[in-house]
C-alpha cells in the first residue's frame, strides 16, 4: 500500500493474536506514508484499545475496565471517521467478527474503504507459541490459545 496507491479515505482494521504483529506491521505502513501524512495518522487515525492500559508508560492491564476501553477506542475511531481523516486504524485483536463490526459499519457508512489485515494464523500452534514469546504484554501460551479459539475467518 504505497502512498500513490491509497484511496482517499482508508480505514484499516488489523486482527491477529498478542504478539502476531500487527503494531509492528502499523508502524511499517505508517512510516511507508509521506511525513505529513504519517504525522496526522499517528495523531488523529490510530486507536488501539491497549493504550487506554498505559499509565506513567507502564502497562497495566485491569480486566474490568476492557468493555469501557474498547467503547472509547470505537468512539474515537468513529470521531476520526466523521472529521473525514484520510486513513483511520483499529489495531486490536479483533479475532471474533463481533469485535470488528462496528468498526468495519461505520467506516463503510461513512464512505470510507476498507482493509482488513489478519496477520499470521491465529489456528496454527507454531504461530501462538511464537506469539506467546514475543508479545509485549507478557500473554501467556494457554491464554494465547484460547484467544486463538475465538478466531473467525472474514
Amino acid at each position: 500500500m504505497d502512498e500513490e496507491a491509497l484511496p482517499p479515505r482508508l480505514a484499516i482494521i488489523m486482527r491477529g493474536l498478542p504478539g502476531s504483529g500487527k503494531s509492528h506491521w502499523v508502524e511499517s505502513f505508517i512510516n511507508r506514508q509521506s511525513l505529513e501524512l504519517a504525522m496526522t495518522i499517528r495523531q488523529h487515525g490510530y486507536f488501539s484499545t491497549d493504550r487506554f492500559f498505559y499509565h506513567q508508560g507502564q502497562y497495566r492491564f485491569q480486566a474490568h475496565k476492557l468493555a469501557e476501553y474498547h467503547q472509547r477506542n470505537l468512539t474515537g475511531f468513529i470521531q476520526a471517521l466523521t472529521a473525514e481523516q484520510p486513513v483511520v486504524i483499529c489495531d486490536n485483536t479483533n479475532l471474533a467478527k463481533w469485535e470488528y463490526m462496528a468498526y468495519e459499519a461505520a467506516a463503510k457508512a461513512l464512505g470510507y474503504q476498507v482493509r482488513i489485515v489478519l496477520i499470521g494464523q491465529p489456528m496454527s500452534l507454531q504461530h501462538q507459541q511464537c506469539c506467546a514469546k514475543r508479545n509485549q504484554h507478557q500473554v501467556p501460551l494457554n491464554q494465547i490459545k484460547k484467544m486463538a479459539q475465538h478466531f473467525e475467518d472474514d
